[in-house]
């Protein structure tokens, strides 16, 4: 399943700068944005290069079927939206960081296919995880930053977005307050299939409402599909499968 990076910025004994050296030491040590993906010489930049892939069937959700590359996006509600991106950037080449989720399913993330030797965690980042997260931009395609509930100023989200603009990076927010997010998704589990009943049968798919706004674009939504099978778990539009509809278990609110 690979291995999963993690920094060691939790240890008690050492400075504020000394955590922040050792992030810097480790992020030299990735390869460069791009560099297993290596573009010959000439060639025009277009604009699947300038976009994040996400899942199939959020795609349409976003105004360029993807997460655009500078920018800033908040996420609430259920965790598989995470895991989807994740999964979606790592398994295309790209590089990832996790701050503040003790709780990510990383087994989860691994069955939607992402490639956990391209994915950093840092469960404990210490008293200032937006620091944390504004020195992985540099070199980390998608940095997800968990704020633990807290609301980040708007001086200081303001000076992180002119460093995710100048990085090209992507930074997603969750479990706290930012100002001035350039597209804002929200999920909400709306059933289940394979479940009966308590402790009867296997659960084999769950299903989402995702909703997405954003400053250039109107509120849209879709539902969709996370379904497990025996070897992966895949994500597929509820929309295209209304006849499974009655085989769905409500989910309780």
């Amino acid at each position: 399943m690979g291995e999963v990076a993690e920094f060691p910025v939790d240890d008690e004994e050492a400075g504020r700068a000394k955590r922040i050296e050792a992030l810097r030491r480790r992020i030299a040590a990735v390869p460069a944005r791009g560099e297993e993906q290596s573009v010959a010489r000439g060639r025009v930049e277009t604009a699947s290069d300038r976009i994040l892939p996400v899942p199939d069937p959020l795609a349409e959700l976003l105004p360029q079927g993807g997460l655009a590359r500078g920018s800033i996006v908040s996420v609430s509600g259920a965790t598989s939206l995470l895991l989807g991106m994740l999964a979606s950037v790592t398994a295309s080449g790209g590089y990832a960081a996790v701050i503040g989720q003790r709780r990510l399913g990383l087994l989860a993330a691994a069955e939607m296919g992402a490639r956990l030797h391209r994915l950093a965690v840092i469960p404990d980042p210490g008293p200032d995880p937006v620091e944390i997260a504004a020195v992985l931009l540099d070199g980390i395609d998608l940095v997800v930053l968990g704020l633990g509930g807290a609301s980040v100023p708007p001086s200081r989200a303001r000076a992180v977005a002119a460093r995710v603009r100048s990085k090209q990076s992507v930074l997603v927010v969750t479990d706290g307050r930012w100002e001035g997010a350039h597209v804002r998704l929200e999920a909400r589990v709306d059933g289940y299939r394979g479940v009966d009943g308590p402790g009867r049968d296997r659960l084999c798919a769950t299903r989402l409402s995702v909703r997405a706004h954003g400053r250039a674009f109107p509120p849209s939504a879709t539902r969709v599909e996370v379904c497990a099978d025996r070897s992966a778990v895949e994500w597929t539009s509820a929309e295209r499968n209304r006849l499974e509809d009655g085989r769905f278990r409500k989910a309780v609110r």
